[in-house]
């Protein structure tokens, strides 16, 4: 029975996710009745430290088992168990920090156990959102995209609107409202666009010792490297039809490039192959969204911003400015997907993932 514990919905749900970009760990509450958004909740960001960001960026790329991958698991464990029990919650939607991504074999790593969460919370814990999908044809990302149909009901869009959220890896949600359901034929298209926040950060810890390009003011003062752009731009994945998803760790040769230039290059040419792919990979879509709405970090960088509204023929804003808050998108989402779980709907279909049916993933872990 997948509903024990509840009789009547909508129930308060807790998101929690930590993003690519490594940055920390974002909390959110949403009231939901896994159809319908009813509102948002309390929400709070919980920055990782430096030893706690070096320690996940070495587990990076690592399989179970492999070297680091323990140490980041009790970071994760530990910084979850603690902000978690500040929220008065009836349930808890957990991604994990994901390490390793590699749908072509049917696998990803997040660390972090929901059995470990659901016991020393006492709370229903719903994780491991994303094996179901893989194991059934899927992408297992983005997951995003049925949170993202709910949003455009609730912000009462009534003409085809695109979601783009812009963390380490970026990801594209495309919407027609007209729809009645998330799953219903020609309701969504979802996809990953590119490396996004993740190449930049990295390049500024390495080279600034800054988490991130504030403003996009070091993007300002580089050059792009055309050339390498162009070669960005050739990597077989922009001819791939949708759906499809990245790693964070993919595009290893153009991170390689990326490296042999000077730093202030180095992050204009990361910010430049950001814009390029969200260009490219709206350009082979044979519906055009007419309203864009960026969440994530990338949307406070205003080189990123300024080079969407330039190369873009539809209005490009931040999602903020529809009353949707860009920072906790994406923990509102695995609140908003937990409670689907819980109520055995649907979280992915082929149109987001390339699963082969409708399915509804995740594991669900009831304190003892």
């Amino acid at each position: 029975m997948k509903e024990p514990m509840h009789k009547n919905f909508p129930i308060n749900a807790l998101g929690c996710m930590c993003g690519t970009s490594l940055d920390g760990l974002d909390l959110a509450m949403i009231r939901t009745d896994g159809n319908k958004i009813f509102s948002f909740g309390s929400s709070k960001f919980t920055e990782f430290n430096n030893e706690e960001r070096k320690k996940l960026k070495l587990a990076l790329g690592k399989w179970p088992g492999e070297e680091y991958t323990a140490e980041a698991t009790e970071i994760i464990e530990k910084i979850h168990i603690k902000e978690i029990a500040n929220f008065d919650t009836d349930l808890v939607g957990f991604h994990g920090q994901t390490l390793a991504h590699d749908p072509e074999n049917m696998r990803t790593h997040q660390v972090g156990s929901g059995k470990i969460l659901a016991e020393a919370l006492k709370l229903p814990i719903v994780w491991d959102f994303r094996t179901l999908d893989l194991v059934n044809g899927g992408q297992g990302a983005p997951l995003a995209p049925f949170f993202h149909f709910a949003c455009a009901k609730f912000i009462n869009a009534t003409k085809i609107i695109a979601f783009l959220n812009l963390g380490g890896v970026g990801n594209i949600t495309i919407v027609n409202p007209a729809c009645d359901r998330p799953d219903e034929e020609g309701a969504l298209l979802a996809f990953d666009t590119g490396p996004a926040n993740a190449p930049i950060d990295d390049i500024m810890y390495e080279k600034f010792k800054q988490n991130y390009d504030a403003d996009g003011r070091v993007a300002a003062e580089g050059k792009v490297d055309q050339h390498i752009i162009l070669r960005f731009l050739s990597n077989n994945y922009f001819r791939q039809p949708a759906p499809k998803s990245l790693d964070r760790n993919s595009f290893s040769n153009f991170i390689e490039e990326l490296n042999s230039l000077l730093p202030k290059d180095a992050i204009a040419t990361a910010t430049a192959a950001c814009i390029e792919s969200v260009k490219i990979s709206l350009n082979s879509l044979s519906i055009k969204p007419e309203l864009l709405l960026v969440s994530g970090g990338g949307r406070k960088n205003k080189v990123i911003m300024e080079g969407l509204r330039k190369n873009l023929p539809m209005k490009v804003s931040s999602i903020d400015d529809y009353g949707l808050d860009g920072d906790m998108l994406e923990a509102q989402a695995f609140g908003y997907l937990a409670v689907r779980v819980f109520r055995g709907f649907n979280t992915s279909s082929p149109s987001t993932t390339g699963v082969t049916r409708g399915l509804s993933g995740g594991k669900i872990s009831f304190p003892a």
